[in-house]
């Protein structure tokens, strides 16, 4: 049965026993050496450049409000969508759709990542389809889905579902595969079994990867909600937006891109919170 090497623990004792000092030093030192301390509120600063740019190119005349519309005047656009309902009720169907899509495409890619990870035989079956997914615009599958689902609920949600799945599993699988053997041989030496082995070490050891890949899925899920919602949809911000280019309703049109980007944006801040909490644990530059 494998165990680990003596030299290994031997340094691992002695990384745990190091005076405060030494770790103090080290702190000191990745302070100095790394992005500085953290800006308060500095996930906003950027967007609120944009705004202050939008604004001050609209007020000097520098955009034309024929191709975009001043921030004044969206705010009152998206005033009275909400005054008579259209905008809560389209993005209402937006965000379930979105949300079941993202939820489905999540559960399917962790397993997909697990079967894949831990199995050779899994990673033959899997691992070559989903890169040739991932190497396939989910626009140029559209005809495809809708000749083989419809153009109802159905081929909407699958779209969202099989563009979200892929950043998660590449990420997942990655990280899973790059576990330190010596945990592994650790395992096997304290005698786990299949599935504490995947509790304790390999479900922890993906989840850095597991979070670069739900981040990059919750932007991915709008991004393929605004193609799916405008084939043949009845509702949602995208069918809201459609409707506006047919009638030359500029100023919806960009209510609606304000929308998605501020969705995808608090969907970003929400996740990192998790990671943060989740992975409390780690010490990282960020840190």
């Amino acid at each position: 049965m494998a165990t680990l090497d003596a030299g290994v623990l031997g340094r691992f004792g002695r990384a745990a026993t190091a005076p405060v000092e030494l770790q103090a030093r080290g702190k000191v030192s990745r302070r100095r050496l790394g992005p500085g301390k953290p800006i308060p509120f500095g996930i906003a600063l950027g967007p609120t450049l944009l705004v202050a740019a939008w604004v001050i190119g609209s007020a000097t005349g520098t955009l034309d409000p024929e191709t975009l519309p001043a921030p004044w005047t969206v705010a009152q656009t998206a005033g009275d969508l909400i005054a008579d309902g259209r905008l809560q009720s389209n993005l209402l169907t937006s965000v379930q759709r979105a949300g079941l899509g993202l939820g489905l495409g999540v559960a399917i890619g962790v397993v997909l990542a697990l079967a894949a990870g831990l199995s050779r035989v899994g990673e033959a079956l899997l691992d070559g389809p989903i890169q040739i997914k991932r190497a396939i615009p989910t626009l140029a599958l559209i005809p495809l889905f809708i000749v083989w689902f419809g153009i109802g609920e159905e081929m909407k949600l699958i779209v969202i579902t099989t563009s979200v799945l892929v950043p998660v599993y590449i990420n997942t699988h990655a990280h899973l595969r790059s576990v330190d053997a010596r945990y592994v041989e650790l395992a096997e030496t304290v005698q786990l079994s299949r599935w504490g082995f995947i509790r304790r070490i390999a479900l922890p050891g993906s989840l850095p990867g597991f979070f670069i890949g739900l981040r990059l899925a919750v932007t991915i899920s709008w991004l393929a909600l605004v193609v799916v919602e405008q084939v043949n949809a009845t509702s949602g911000i995208g069918y809201l937006m459609t409707q506006a280019r047919t009638y030359g309703q500029i100023d919806v049109i960009v209510v609606g891109l304000v929308i998605y980007g501020l969705l995808g944006l608090f969907g970003d801040i929400a996740v990192r919170a998790l990671e943060r909490r989740t992975l409390a644990w780690r010490q990282t530059l960020a840190d």
